[in-house]
């Protein structure tokens, strides 16, 4: 009896370890949630168009953001000789990254030529464009500089819009434009290898907001 309850218990912790390393493999999910909020909220349009489109940047980097996480990148922090990631792997700066991409904005290049030009408002020892761009400090420094400056409140619900960037103390990632059902928008976001699903509703359960940002009028 005893060889069967060890045996039982050691196929059960053999499960235990495949589930785990299932879940640790796969990618989180691009399924979005849904819109939970009955209210009335005018969607916000950029007048800009970065890139010609005939899309505003405010919805140009929403889609973005939206057709990243369909390719359903897998959480790795390793650094890229030419900057963005180009093997299906990412972090958070990523997300941001490839939206503004999509609009017509290269990060990589702008945060360097900002970095060069306000090196005082870095901590940056020696530029490196291949990274500089993919660190969430950088990035809080450069959006200050450069878009606009919004509210940090959650409870001021309409000023905060899908497309919108959100800073965190050691985290970012962009502001959907669903809601739960108290019209706080969920966010599209990449944290880490246990991570379910991109688009979650998180920003209630914050208290480490430090920066939100529009990156167009």
């Amino acid at each position: 009896m005893k060889k069967i309850i060890l045996s039982a218990a050691a196929l059960f912790a053999a499960a235990a370890v495949t589930v785990c390393a299932a879940i640790y493999y796969l990618p989180p999910s691009d399924k979005r949630l849904e819109d939970r909020y009955d209210g009335t909220i005018e969607t916000y349009k950029s007048s800009f168009d970065c890139d010609n489109d005939g899309i505003d940047d405010q919805t140009d980097i929403l889609n973005g953001a939206l057709d990243y996480i369909k390719t359903r990148p897998k959480y790795k922090s390793i650094y890229y000789d030419g900057g963005f990631p180009d093997d299906n792997h990412g972090v958070c700066t990523d997300v941001i990254g490839f939206a503004m991409l999509s609009a017509g904005y290269d990060l990589m290049e702008l945060v360097n030529r900002d970095i060069i030009e306000h090196p005082d408002d870095y901590d940056v020892d020696k530029p490196d464009k291949n990274i500089d761009f993919r660190r969430v400090r950088n990035l809080n420094v450069y959006f200050s500089h450069t878009a606009v400056t919004l509210t940090n409140d959650i409870n001021d619900i309409d000023k905060w819009q899908g497309g919108d960037i959100v800073v965190f103390k050691k985290h970012i990632g962009l502001v959907s434009d669903r809601r739960n059902k108290n019209g706080v928008p969920y966010v599209i976001h990449h944290y880490g290898v246990w991570q379910t699903r991109y688009e979650e509703d998180i920003l209630e359960k914050r208290d480490d907001i430090i920066g939100h940002y529009r990156v167009s009028e």
